[in-house]
């Protein structure tokens, strides 16, 4: 794996909190979920780990009136978009990877942020380990390797471009070919000796969406990020053309015009 990649999320990548909040009901409703199987606690630290625009750690400060809420994001762009609403939410501009609490934390959350971030056989007891006594560490990460729709994105670096040939740098591929998140069970092995109490679990949405081309407009806002950064000019616009084409075949539209884009999801909730 390239230097690049090692520091955490794929270098250079932004993000864009419009495309993000296009499908907001649907990557809202994990979160509130997670939020859900919080044990309700008086806590008084609380990190949103990638907090993005701020939906979540601003509902988790009405929750907790009494709390100090923190919003860590490593996007600039997400993080203006979060202040730009009124709270007493306090933002942080810092890379999970190397963040650590200003002060220790007795609820650590996080939504569909850590599958960005390399070495969780080191981060996930590092976040663990700095809760205080009866503290919480509650994360959500896509299971989306394994789908078609990044399968085929992929499969088109590899084979998309000019005679069959590879689009991007070695870098983009590799990073894009990482494997982000284990498998339930390595999770459980990191943090079952160390916790009052673990509960992991998977959810599998059938997420119907609305519109032309609609998996692509989703990951869009996610997924595909690294490679719409680093792709540039004629190289992009054949990625696009050629990654879409593959996506209409793999989910077609119904018969009334929607498509229907499953999406599996790794919780857990850890208590010390």
């Amino acid at each position: 794996m390239t230097e690049k990649i090692r520091q955490g999320r794929l270098a250079g990548t932004e993000w864009d909190p419009q495309q993000y909040l296009k499908f907001s009901d649907h990557r809202l409703r994990p979160a509130l979920e997670l939020l859900d199987r919080v044990p309700p606690n008086a806590y008084r630290v609380i990190y949103d780990l990638g907090c993005g625009a701020g939906k979540m750690a601003r509902l988790m400060a009405e929750r907790w009136p009494d709390a100090r809420v923190y919003g860590v994001d490593n996007s600039p762009q997400m993080l203006e978009k979060a202040g730009g609403e009124p709270g007493r939410v306090e933002w942080i501009e810092a890379d999970i990877q190397s963040w650590s609490p200003v002060e220790p934390p007795d609820l650590i959350y996080s939504n569909a942020t850590l599958q960005w971030v390399v070495g969780h056989r080191t981060l996930f007891p590092r976040l663990f380990g700095s809760l205080q006594e009866g503290g919480c560490l509650a994360v959500q990460m896509p299971l989306s390797w394994g789908m078609p729709s990044h399968r085929l994105m992929r499969e088109t670096l590899a084979d998309g471009g000019a005679n069959g040939g590879a689009l991007g740098t070695a870098t983009l591929r590799d990073g894009v070919a990482h494997k982000w998140v284990d498998d339930a069970g390595e999770y459980y092995d990191l943090l079952a000796g160390r916790t009052n109490s673990l509960d992991i679990w998977e959810t599998e949405y059938l997420q119907v969406l609305a519109g032309d081309d609609p998996v692509l407009e989703w990951v869009t806002g996610t997924g595909l990020r690294p490679i719409l950064n680093a792709l540039e000019g004629e190289e992009r616009q054949r990625f696009l053309a050629e990654y879409a084409q593959r996506l209409r075949q793999a989910y077609p539209a119904k018969s009334d015009g929607r498509t229907l884009y499953p999406f599996r999801r790794l919780f857990l909730v850890a208590t010390r």
